[in-house]
């Protein structure tokens, strides 16, 4: 498969894997008024990057893709396991849980899941979507760094896709603060490709908080 386009599938909003039902506690954090304008998304979205996701989620993902295409699988399964331990709220699990199902899904339907991969998820009961996308990167012969890359902007539109949705956020609006993001977006690459594992880690209590209280939001368009 031509690199370009594996690339471009396995970003893709379209990929069925059901990242546009949420909106990991940005849709509560509007909801109370956190997030009101372009302005406080910039600085929700920019804060998210930087201090939880670069921290922590990339260079675990990065982790995951890395030990896939060497085919260390010891490796992965622990990777696996730390992921699924550090989800904090019962959506956030759930939407790891959710979402690498059914990519594990689609790719068990493909040709190009090699038997070590498929044997890594007949290992593991409930994959996470780190463990699902790293093993897609494998079957489509996708470098670690750039699916880390291909996974960053997924999640950036999926957010924008959230506020367009619940804010009075144009689509011009969203390609202009596209474009003040992607900074932040490609400093949370270098940092996630950067930092050492004894380094891991983020304090991302905001996130937790306001993922817990989505779960009683009274009227919500997404699921965490």
């Amino acid at each position: 498969m031509n690199a370009t386009w594996a690339l471009l599938r396995l970003a893709s909003p379209q990929l069925p894997i059901g990242g546009y039902s949420y909106s990991q506690g940005l849709e509560l954090a509007i909801e109370r008024g956190r997030v009101a304008d372009a302005q406080s998304a910039r600085r929700w979205l920019e804060d998210q990057l930087l201090l939880n996701l670069a921290r922590f989620e990339a260079p675990l993902l990065l982790a995951h893709c890395t030990a896939a295409a060497a085919g260390d699988w010891d490796a992965l399964h622990e990777l696996a396991e730390r992921h699924a331990a550090s989800r904090e709220t019962r959506e956030l699990c759930q939407e790891s849980r959710q979402m690498g199902y059914s990519l594990r899904q689609l790719l068990e339907d493909l040709p190009e899941l090699d038997e070590a991969s498929r044997a890594c998820f007949a290992r593991i009961a409930e994959p996470g979507l780190a463990l699902s996308w790293a093993l897609a990167a494998r079957a489509w012969r996708i470098e670690p760094q750039d699916a880390l890359a291909a996974w960053l902007w997924s999640w950036l539109e999926n957010q924008l896709a959230v506020l367009m949705k619940t804010l009075p956020l144009g689509q011009q609006a969203a390609q202009r603060l596209t474009s003040a993001l992607l900074p932040a977006l490609a400093q949370a690459r270098r940092t996630a490709e950067e930092i050492e594992p004894d380094g891991w880690g983020s304090a991302a209590f905001g996130l937790a908080l306001a993922s817990m209280a989505h779960e009683r939001q009274y009227s919500r368009l997404f699921r965490s």
